[in-house]
């Protein structure tokens, strides 16, 4: 009976060793978010190669602002490829998402890599009378929008990052990896 405990006591951490360390996350192991909770205008921060991962649900006031925003916009039709995978562009290449109501990008700004404040309200800010919703960083003053577009005359030289990621059902995203079939 001893003997039966004490290999319980030894598998246990042999079954964890099979968990991916800390080392492996950093490395990029893929992440797995639920976001059945996620309220309209809520944002998910996850971590994924040492970088803060966004998942926003945006409003349909906000999808609906997207398209206005082009001839304020740097790459407003998300041309560069190596800022999104290419079945994300493929599906909605202005809203830069899978799920037009869902969006997922890296929380780093372009620019020096500042962690931008979401300002996801369409209402009048300091440094945008006409504000549509979307990111701010204070640091530098770089702004972009709820798909994170990059506008035009900031210092961020190009659009936020969209990581690999893919929605294993309804309510679940895996991030930093393709989906099956993707190129």
């Amino acid at each position: 009976m001893v003997g039966a405990v004490g290999a319980g006591f030894a598998a246990v951490p042999f079954i964890k060793s099979w968990n991916p360390s800390a080392r492996a996350k950093l490395a990029g192991a893929p992440v797995t978010a639920d976001i059945s909770a996620l309220a309209e205008g809520q944002r998910l921060v996850l971590e994924w190669r040492g970088q803060p991962i966004w998942i926003v649900k945006r409003s349909e006031a906000i999808l609906k602002a997207l398209p206005t925003l082009d001839g304020h916009l740097r790459d407003p039709k998300s041309e560069n490829l190596d800022q999104q995978p290419a079945y994300v562009r493929a599906a909605n290449p202005e809203l830069r998402s899978i799920k037009p109501g869902i969006s997922v990008l890296v929380g780093l700004c372009t620019h020096l890599g500042c962690s931008p404040e979401m300002k996801a309200e369409i209402r009048p800010e300091a440094f945008d009378p006409e504000w549509k919703g979307g990111y701010f960083c204070p640091c530098h003053k770089s702004r972009f929008d709820m798909a994170g577009r990059v506008f035009q005359g900031v210092p961020a030289p190009i659009n936020l990052l969209v990581p690999p990621h893919y929605y294993a059902d309804d309510n679940t995203i895996i991030i930093g990896v393709d989906p099956k079939g993707a190129a």
